[in-house]
């Protein structure tokens, strides 16, 4: 069974001033019925045009709730949790704010400026999505609710890996990564046996999870063979150097499907990405997923992260609001999603079905056991702190891979770095 984990946490929200707000809310929703006006729902989004989650889940619930109109306030995806913190700062009513990810969720709830959903949730059927929701969790509270999950498979060119004669992905070991990226690497050809992003994450959640860790507390030796292998691989040109990709802002989208790289571990969110491109005639891989390679042989450890709506403790439309984030996270929500090519929180052997009926979706055996790790960790713990650690960890992941530290030293600086500079 996936189990994710629960991580530190502190204050509550003022149970007077929800019950006000919530009161406000529906007196304004009850106005704008009497004068048979649309009511509308503002909620706040990145990139609308391109991600069609959105407008999904709008029409849907605009179509359920006729006289209800959902308004995207739209922010540039770069921009978003900077914005998003200035519009709350100054007081803006944006009634739903989609929660990007749980650094930024956290930093907003222990600023008290989400609305607490803790008693809610506590009536509503939440066992299909559960081990997401706990994830939220802040001191016992919840302040939203999780509609997509989205966790970490290997994406690997099948007809590299078939030429290669590597026919067995099942439950690929660390070690059989490695040697399989040296051996699918043609330099002649430009194509590296692997590519492993800029991101931190990439080392460091792989081996917090993997090692039943977590990425708050400056005890981080699980790290050093995690980033041992990616300098391995960097130095055996079996993958893209670091400093190349970083300097060059290379995407692991042109990697993969430009088929640069024979394989890949990303976020099941970019399976929708290759398909769309395939559609659209921009590539021609092969590809299928495969279980994140583990240490041993066994059961599948990997990480991920949830994307949530939460309620702005400002809206005017709490009540309206609380419908559509019941709506998004709920089956019918998940429906939805998971007809869009997008891995809902709320996960049922139905909708695993609806998922992978999408056209182009790989349904092979060992794909749909890729969608069903044992084990799904948190990628980054809900802490007040997560702000500044993640910062320290991001700067001393970047001077480890341009071998300007070593593993140990790279690792001491976090330790020493977090212990000394931030305090709880």
């Amino acid at each position: 069974m996936k189990s994710f984990k629960k991580f530190f946490s502190t204050a509550a929200v003022a149970t007077l001033a929800a019950t006000l707000l919530v009161g406000c809310g529906g007196n304004e929703e009850a106005a704008a019925e009497k004068d048979g006006q649309d009511t509308t729902l503002k909620v706040s989004v990145w990139n609308y045009e391109t991600t069609p989650e959105f407008k999904k889940l709008f029409e849907a619930f605009e179509e359920e709730n006729p006289g209800v109109k959902v308004e995207p306030v739209d922010i540039a995806a770069d921009q978003y949790d900077q914005k998003l913190a200035t519009m709350l700062s100054s007081g803006d009513t944006t009634d739903v704010l989609t929660m990007k990810n749980l650094n930024t969720y956290s930093q907003f709830a222990y600023r008290d400026q989400l609305k607490d959903l803790t008693s809610h949730i506590g009536e509503i059927d939440i066992e299909a999505a559960k081990d997401t929701y706990e994830m939220y969790d802040i001191d016992g509270k919840t302040y939203a609710q999780p509609y997509r999950t989205d966790f970490w498979v290997l994406y690997y060119n099948s007809k590299m890996f078939a030429d290669a004669g590597i026919t067995d992905v099942s439950n690929l070991t660390w070690d059989e990564y490695v040697e399989y990226a040296k051996q699918l690497t043609d330099p002649e050809n430009g194509v590296y046996g692997a590519y492993q992003h800029t991101w931190r994450s990439v080392v460091q959640a792989l081996a917090a999870a993997q090692n039943d860790a977590n990425l708050i507390e400056p005890s981080y030796g699980f790290m050093e063979d995690y980033y041992a292998r990616t300098l391995e691989l960097q130095n055996e040109k079996a993958i893209m150097d670091y400093g190349t990709a970083k300097s060059t802002q290379v995407t692991y989208a042109s990697q993969f499907n430009g088929e640069k790289a024979g394989m890949m571990y990303m976020g099941t969110w970019f399976m929708a990405a290759i398909i769309s491109e395939k559609e659209a005639g921009n590539s021609n891989v092969d590809w299928s997923i495969a279980p994140i390679p583990q240490n041993e042989k066994g059961e599948i450890t990997t990480f991920g992260s949830p994307t949530g709506f939460a309620i702005n403790k400002n809206s005017k439309n709490s009540e309206l609001a609380q419908e559509f984030l019941d709506f998004a996270s709920g089956e019918k929500g998940a429906t939805i999603l998971a007809q869009t090519g997008v891995v809902p929180s709320y996960r049922t052997d139905e909708i695993n079905k609806l998922y992978f009926e999408k056209a182009g979706m790989p349904t092979d055996e060992v794909a749909l056991k890729a969608f069903a790790p044992d084990k799904i960790a948190v990628e980054f713990p809900v802490n007040k702190n997560g702000g500044a650690i993640d910062k320290i960890l991001a700067e001393e992941h970047d001077l480890i891979l341009v071998n300007d530290k070593t593993p140990a030293e790279g690792i001491k600086e976090m330790e020493d770095r977090i212990t000394t500079e931030i305090s709880e």
